[in-house]
């Protein structure tokens, strides 16, 4: 979406501040696909869950916020395509769909709209309303990765809970701080500019 397709009621997000249109989404469409794949490799395997700690989160998060709804979808969407095409994309070199972490990628593609929604609603841009964003955005992540587990594991849903979102948390809490004050820094330094 180019930034003059931007309707007055809605805000710019940061990438409609990068010139050009088509080319430029698409460019920013697969950068955002690849931070999410190189984020993803940052994984650790936990003994205690079969849930891995990724990175990936956070890079879904910020790409949605950064790029907007569409193209923030659409990174997710094709990070999520080309895994399960069989393009070893996923932490830990996974691809397909038949493993115990499939629907949090599933709930990437719906946090990157939610929190890319916020975004151009203008929520990134101070510290309390960029809390409540990649908050939401976190919980869309649990809201289709849970199930998922406790189908695929054969669990109930607080078993579930307690495999896929009680060892997380902390770092959750981590991601959500540190983009709560990297996009409205960010917001903050791009005003100062264009005052100048």
């Amino acid at each position: 979406m180019s930034a003059s397709a931007v309707s007055p009621r809605s805000a710019l997000v940061l990438a409609d501040l990068v010139p050009g249109a088509r080319v430029r989404d698409i460019a920013l469409t697969l950068a955002g696909t690849a931070f999410i794949t190189i984020a993803g490799y940052i994984a650790i395997p936990l003994p205690f869950t079969p849930v891995p700690l990724s990175l990936a989160t956070f890079a879904v998060l910020l790409t949605g916020a950064s790029l907007g709804p569409l193209r923030g979808s659409a990174s997710a969407l094709l990070y999520l395509a080309l895994g399960v095409i069989g393009v070893p994309l996923f932490a830990g070199g996974n691809a397909g769909w038949a493993f115990s972490s499939f629907g949090y990628i599933v709930g990437y593609v719906v946090a990157a709209l939610l929190v890319g929604t916020l975004a151009r609603r203008r929520a990134d841009r101070s510290v309390l309303s960029t809390l409540g964003l990649a908050g939401l955005g976190s919980l869309a992540i649990y809201a289709c990765g849970v199930p998922w587990l406790a189908a695929f594991a054969g669990v109930d849903i607080p078993t579930a809970i307690g495999l896929g979102v009680v060892p997380f948390l902390i770092g959750d809490a981590i991601k959500i701080v540190a983009m709560a004050g990297l996009l409205p820094a960010t917001w903050r330094l791009i005003d100062r500019t264009r005052r100048d």
